[in-house]
């Protein structure tokens, strides 16, 4: 019988957002891209909420490798005008604390937002964003394979070569494994850590529903005790000992022709084990009833797909890069869908991948060394962020810990998203890549704000502290009041963004409060906040300059 063979320049397994969007960055940059998958578009999938982090890179990839398709996906004004009006509106990161049988204290929650003169966010439907993007890697030159299922990885020296179950082999100078936790490589290598070593364990349960409620209209509260956006306008979670429920509404904008709302439970094993004698939608409705304002939440919705209850969410990998090989993203490590990291991180591992990708391809230079950066990478922003998320289950039910958790982690992803903002606009500037290649000579890849040392050691800290009221070194008030303290101390959270008033849970700062939080760094902040409002408002200034200039 006559076996097909192909050759390539690259081979991606996986044509989800990750590997359509590296494939046409590839594709449209020279290489041969082969872009294989075992299932086919449109399809099922989670991972709808976006953060500042995911917007910018956006952004930078769409700029840096001139694919421009990528920017749709940053706003619902190009969504709808470029995919469809399936997806919803994202003004805020919300949550709301509850307690078995007691309605929700309404100072018990915590919304933040950002101007909206900065960041137009959406909730992604996946099955129409990834779609969307697995046609642009088509149109950029990607050769697709759907319903084709890996059998079997060769690794050489001078190839690596991947037979499929119909007995096609493909052979590529390098390989990109952008699949999940059923990773071919992670399989073929054995890289998969048993056991994982995350601290967070956690499990899932989740389905779209149809008839869900904004949660706006479940609680009696004044105005004046609401926050200053609507609990429908964004990602909202339920937050309990040890769980959550997250709500993520497609509807919630007048152009959407969309009825349905994602929604999840999260529940750590180690306080939640999984029972053997219900199904997966009876021990949602199992939680959702323990909670009032949730079990109202939920009174008439509908599930319109099967529910998915999953094992153990965190897995990892001994390593993320070889000789010829990467795997990216998803592949590589999971931690928690809590902070919304999982499409943060994939464009961010695309964009140090990417540009690596086309110098190897150029000059025949594929050694393990050229990618140890993508190795730190990946591995950090796993870390960091099963700190962040084991951290945050175990303060759940201490509303004092969990909030002054949630402002240190506020404001370095606030100055992390400046930071990036900052070199997108010295590119658009300067047109020079190594403004991009600036951002990773620093010490904590994977961390929000990698080069710097006073965030990186509040957070260390912060971790520590965290962890000796879990084994009961310290009370749970005593940790909050140690962590608000350094909040207090440092010079770093922004005051104008409300993270220096601890009875303020609304961090929604305006565009008024941008500019106070911009003089303030400018005139009297410390070094790195300085150094950062200042570059970013001189990018702004010279933009400005320029566009007057062409007029």
């Amino acid at each position: 019988m006559h076996v097909k063979e192909t050759n390539c320049d690259v081979l991606i397994i996986g044509s989800g957002i990750a590997g359509s969007m590296l494939g046409a960055i590839l594709a449209g940059n020279g290489a041969k891209v082969i872009l294989v998958d075992g299932v086919t578009h449109p399809r099922f999938a989670v991972g709808e909420s976006t953060i500042p982090h995911f917007l910018v890179r956006l952004n930078m990839l769409a700029a840096r490798y001139r694919i421009p398709e990528i920017t749709t996906l940053e706003s619902i004004h190009a969504v709808d005008k470029k995919i469809g009006s399936t997806f919803g509106i994202k003004r805020h990161f919300a949550f709301v604390s509850h307690r078995p049988g007691e309605e929700p204290d309404p100072g018990e929650t915590i919304l933040a937002g950002v101007p909206r003169a900065l960041y137009k966010a959406t909730h992604i439907f996946r099955q129409d964003s990834d779609a969307y993007m697995f046609h642009v890697a088509i149109k950029y030159g990607c050769d697709p394979r759907q319903n084709w299922r890996v059998a079997d990885v060769d690794f050489a020296a001078d190839a690596v070569t991947v037979t499929g179950q119909n007995g096609e082999r493909i052979r590529a100078r390098y390989l990109v494994d952008g699949s999940g936790f059923r990773s071919p490589v992670a399989d073929a290598l054995d890289l998969r850590e048993d056991p994982c070593r995350f601290k967070t364990d956690t499990r899932s349960i989740f389905t779209h529903m149809v008839d869900m409620p904004p949660f706006d209209d479940m609680v009696d509260w004044p105005k004046e005790q609401r926050p200053p956006l609507r609990w429908h306008d964004g990602t909202l979670h339920h937050t309990f000992d040890r769980g959550f429920f997250w709500i993520i509404p497609f509807d919630n904008h007048k152009k959407s022709t969309n009825p349905l709302c994602s929604v999840g439970l999260v529940l750590d094993n180690r306080v939640h084990p999984k029972p053997d004698d219900m199904t997966a939608e009876e021990e949602f409705f199992s939680y959702v009833n323990r909670f009032p304002a949730v079990a109202r939440h939920f009174r008439g919705a509908r599930r319109v797909r099967e529910w998915v209850s999953t094992g153990r969410l965190q897995y990892s990998a001994k390593k993320t890069v070889g000789h010829r090989w990467c795997m990216m993203s998803h592949a590589a490590g999971f931690i928690d869908p809590l902070f919304s990291r999982g499409m943060s991180n994939t464009v961010e591992v695309i964009d140090a991948v990417a540009w690596r990708i086309l110098e190897s391809l150029e000059d025949d230079d594929f050694s393990e060394e050229r990618y140890e950066f993508v190795e730190r990478l990946q591995q950090g922003l796993l870390d960091y962020n099963d700190d962040l998320c084991n951290v945050a289950f175990i303060s759940f039910p201490h509303f004092p810990l969990w909030d002054a958790i949630f402002r240190i982690w506020g404001f370095s992803s606030n100055y992390g998203a400046m930071r990036l903002s900052r070199a997108q606009l010295q590119y658009k500037l300067s047109g020079d890549d190594a403004v991009y290649k600036a951002l990773e000579d620093a010490p904590n890849a994977g961390f929000w704000w990698p080069d710097e040392p006073e965030t990186k050691a509040m957070w260390d800290t912060m971790v520590e502290t965290v962890e000796k009221f879990d084994v009961g070194e310290i009370s749970a008030d005593a940790a909050a009041r140690s962590i608000l303290r350094m909040v207090m101390e440092s010079e770093l959270p922004p005051a104008a963004f409300g993270y220096k008033d601890p009875d303020n849970h609304n961090l929604h700062p305006t565009t008024v409060d941008l500019a106070k939080f911009l003089f303030w760094a400018i005139r009297s902040g410390p070094p790195s906040a300085k150094e950062l409002a200042s570059g970013t408002l001189q990018a702004i200034g010279r933009a400005a300059l320029r566009r007057k200039k062409i007029a």
